[in-house]
């Protein structure tokens, strides 16, 4: 495979990031536009300051937005003009409002024919799937599109499918009116978290980065670390993991870090290859870190049925040894080519940093203040929002004009559109599933193929989410996997939120996982390098994510599910131990370079510390230990 040519920050989201490959209007279309976003946005405020509409209605007015603003920013066909909106956008985005818009006006008489659709409402609603369809083929992707075809064929042929499979078909009046007039359907659970806490958790980090938080990271990160062996890289997952609080998108906070700490790494003598994969393993950890996560931990709330601090609390340790796998991958690699820091005299002095920007941190602060006191996520994000504005305005150099203010606005409800598809889309599979009862018989179809056995399970699980993955963004992924392939884990004895997390964290994964890699391909085009080689870096850097679901669902003390125990402090000891050993086997240093045996050996070890067993533990640990006695020896 070529090498690829270094590209912009700006050519790597377009190329990469479907979300960012948007039109570029001017004049008249462009205020138009703009005008329908802030719109967008103040009605989403407006309802988390008085009050959500009934469910269905909140929805309903959400997709109307979304919809429109998809057909009116993602062209037809990438080689149509980008300064000038076609006709068949137009009529799109007109469709696209109107559809959704016929449930607000004719709401009480859906509500009175519940089941009963008249040939108007079977178009209508024909149209308005069909509409959410296409808006995920331009917005998400085409592997999202098959994905939701497959799921509406199986609906209709289920009397052609083979043994367990087979059910008796649904008529098109039937699926219409399941999916498009009911919460099963594309107005189900997904639509319903995007409406109320993702919009505004997306609109806070909007402000967020609107204020030069960002920088603020970055300039922390190299006080902190870029002095430190390897400097540069350290700087990249400790920035990544920080921006991680606040960005859901891989490819977005790839490009947001990397454009500055990837030439980094390059200067101090990281190859190519490596540099990207550094940026692309620690961005792609920012979608596991508290306290906003990636969209997907808000639908988890909903389906677990947890308050959201209970998700944010989980996800920390796992959240913690993720970051400490890549930073010890990053560490080993720089040992091993006597890779040095930046001199302390180049990099900028924390506590001056402090002094100038600290403040911008304090809405961050406040909202994991305000979700452990009880206040509701969309709540919470509301007051953020607020403080974020405010805060900036503490000191000149950070302060947000008026223009800036409502630039934020319009930059929140753009950055939602993905996610709002996404969940529109997964909702046709939703209700497929739930009409036809087929996530039932794929997690007894699992069980069956394993055996009955907990280990085979969640391999067949962890495969099933990467490849889902691989083309479905995480929102739609864990929708999926978490109505398929989590009931069969929850079989099995597996607590509800371990299983949940299982696939959450193997749907992320994915976008470091070769042969689609998307991350991995963004940080690749920063670099200048191989994109399936930086893959392949990603994965050995990001092995922590494939080890640590095991590790959570055979000891769920890790999700702090027990509160903190002893065992918890013991588990979470080996893990790190564990961490070490693979990270260190698969780079070939520890204290010194290491022989391929010894490599093999101690790789072993540290997956024997991933079940929680005495035993086990005790061995990988005596492993560890003999290696490295060899090696400082050899030193």
């Amino acid at each position: 495979m070529a090498e690829e040519k270094i590209l912009t920050g700006d050519e790597v989201l377009k190329k990469y990031d479907t979300e960012s490959n948007t039109m570029e209007y001017r004049g008249v279309m462009a205020k138009i536009v703009s005008a329908l976003a802030i719109t967008f946005s103040v009605f989403q405020i407006y309802t988390a300051a008085f009050g959500v509409l009934d469910a269905q209605l909140q929805r309903a007015v959400h997709l109307g937005f979304g919809l429109a603003l998809v057909y009116l920013l993602y062209p037809a066909r990438k080689s149509w003009r980008r300064d000038r909106l076609h006709p068949l956008d137009a009529l799109c985005a007109v469709l696209g409002a109107a559809a959704p818009a016929y449930i607000v006006i004719f709401y009480r008489e859906l509500v009175l024919r519940s089941a009963l659709p008249t040939p108007t409402d079977t178009l209508v609603g024909a149209v308005g799937i069909l509409l959410v369809i296409e808006a995920a083929r331009r917005v998400v992707g085409i592997p999202m599109v098959c994905v939701v075809l497959l799921f509406i064929s199986y609906a209709f042929l289920g009397s052609y499918m083979p043994g367990f499979l087979a059910h008796r078909g649904l008529t098109i009046d039937q699926f219409v009116s399941h999916v498009f007039f009911t919460t099963e359907g594309i107005f189900g659970i997904p639509l319903g978290v995007s409406s109320t806490f993702i919009f505004l958790f997306i609109l806070f980090g909007a402000y967020l980065e609107g204020t030069g938080l960002g920088k603020f990271f970055i300039d922390v990160a190299n006080a902190i670390a870029g002095w430190a062996s390897g400097g540069p890289a350290k700087v990249a997952v400790l920035s990544s993991g920080l921006m991680g609080t606040v960005s859901g998108s891989s490819v977005a906070n790839v490009v947001g870090t990397g454009s500055l700490t990837i030439p980094m790494m390059k200067k101090l003598g990281y190859h190519k290859n490596f540099a990207g994969a550094v940026e692309a393993a620690a961005s792609t950890g920012g979608q596991l870190m508290p306290p906003v996560m990636g969209a997907a931990a808000f639908l988890m709330t909903e389906f677990v049925g947890v308050p959201y601090i209970e998700i944010v609390q989980a996800a920390l340790i796992p959240a913690f040894l993720y970051f400490i796998g890549v930073w010890l991958g990053v560490h080993f690699e720089a040992k091993r080519n006597n890779l040095k820091g930046i001199p302390r005299e180049e990099l900028p002095k924390f506590w001056e940093i402090l002094r100038e920007r600290g403040h911008l941190a304090i809405p961050l602060v406040v909202i994991v203040y305000l979700l452990v006191s009880g206040y509701t996520p969309m709540r919470s994000a509301l007051y953020a929002i607020i403080l974020s504005i405010l805060v900036s305005a503490i000191k000149k150099s950070t302060r947000m004009t008026p223009a800036e203010i409502v630039k934020g606005l319009e930059n929140g409800a753009q950055n939602v559109l993905g996610v709002l598809i996404a969940c529109a889309a997964a909702g046709i599979i939703i209700g497929v599933v739930t009409k036809t009862g087929v996530g039932l018989k794929l997690a007894s179809g699992l069980l069956q193929l394993s055996g009955g056995m907990l280990l085979p399970s969640m391999f067949f699980t962890m495969i099933t989410a990467i490849i889902l993955g691989m083309g479905v963004p995480t929102t739609a992924n864990y929708v999926i996997t978490s109505t398929i392939a989590a009931p069969a884990l929850l079989m099995l004895g597996v607590p509800f939120l371990a299983a949940h997390m299982f696939v959450f964290y193997f749907g992320i994964i994915a976008d470091v996982t070769p042969p689609v890699a998307l991350a991995a391909y963004a940080g690749a085009g920063i670099s200048g390098g191989n994109a399936l080689k930086t893959g392949v870096n990603a994965s050995k850097l990001a092995i922590a994510a494939f080890i640590i679901p095991y590790m959570f669902v055979l000891n769920p003390e890790l999700l702090l599910i027990y509160g903190v125990t002893w065992n918890l402090a013991l588990a979470l000891l080996t893990a790190i131990v564990g961490m070490v050993a693979l990270s260190s086997s698969l780079i070939g240093f520890l204290a010194a370079p290491m022989k391929p045996l010894e490599r093999l050996i101690l790789g072993a070890g540290g997956l024997m510390m991933i079940n929680p067993g005495l035993l086990t533990d005790i061995a990988g640990v005596a492993i560890f230990a003999a290696v490295l006695f060899l090696q400082l020896r050899r030193r």
